[in-house]
């Protein structure tokens, strides 16, 4: 599940205020629009009333959810659906990092930055993941010296970073980042620009559902096979619904009728 917001201005006398976005892949690797709803701000309070009516209309905690960093957005996802995996969006950490480095140096280490990412051993997830860590480790003996600032931002949530990577390879360009439904708001602020502020919240929720809705039906699914089938069913047993775990076997002691029944 890929989350967002972007602002409107859709109250009379108040700053633009966000609309809160849901998109997702289902289990079939089909695109879906979730839901939209309106919040004062981007805080935890209003994603997490947000995903908490997701869940109370019967959604089930997604595997991953795909954000940015914002840190109310983060604490509600782990509050609300605790049990998914969270990847926060590479293109949105590349902006993070590139805007602590000087403008002349922002090309090269841009690349190094992708290059984290790019080529990783497809065998198995642990493989996968443990060589981009061997690369982030590189990254950092490499800009740390001069850009520590923009180290410690690729640091910070490191393990979140790579999440992707437990997933089918197929999959991996697809839910690295949310750069195409960031593009879509883009494209509806543009829209609704010569509004000005639109008539009321209705108005404004209608107008963004349309044009997301309408933008949905060109979005790319992810492809299924009977393998990243079972990839995905065996991920999501281990995530959420692990087994019982057998408790520790107890030791048998006999009274003494048992044990002089037992000698007899």
């Amino acid at each position: 599940m890929f989350l967002d917001g972007s602002h409107f201005k859709m109250h009379a006398e108040a700053r633009a205020e966000p609309v809160l976005a849901a998109w997702g892949l289902t289990s079939e690797g089909a695109p879906v629009l979730v839901a939209l709803g309106p919040g004062a701000s981007e805080s935890h309070d209003a994603w997490a009333q947000f995903l908490a009516d997701l869940a109370g209309r019967g959604l089930r905690a997604p595997l991953l959810v795909i954000s940015d960093g914002a840190p109310g957005l983060i604490g509600a996802v782990e509050v609300v659906f605790p049990t998914a995996l969270r990847q926060r969006c590479l293109i949105h950490r590349s902006r993070n990092i590139l805007s602590k480095v000087p403008l002349g140096a922002q090309g090269e280490v841009k690349v190094a930055y992708w290059k984290i990412f790019e080529g990783l051993d497809t065998s198995s997830a642990d493989n996968a993941i443990s060589q981009a860590r061997s690369r982030i480790d590189a990254f950092d003996a490499k800009y740390r010296p001069n850009y520590p600032a923009a180290v410690d931002c690729l640091r910070r949530d490191q393990a979140c970073l790579t999440a992707y990577l437990r997933f089918p390879p197929e999959h991996w360009g697809r839910i690295r980042h949310s750069n195409f439904i960031e593009r879509t708001f883009g494209e509806t602020r543009r829209r609704v620009k010569v509004i000005g502020r639109l008539p009321g919240e209705r108005s404004c929720l209608s107008l963004v559902w349309a044009v997301l809705d309408r933008a949905s039906r060109g979005w790319r699914g992810v492809g299924h096979t009977p393998a990243t089938t079972r990839h995905l069913v065996d991920l999501r047993h281990r995530l959420q619904d692990p087994p019982t775990p057998i408790p520790a076997t107890k030791e048998i002691i006999q009274t003494d009728h048992e044990a002089v029944t037992a000698a007899a």
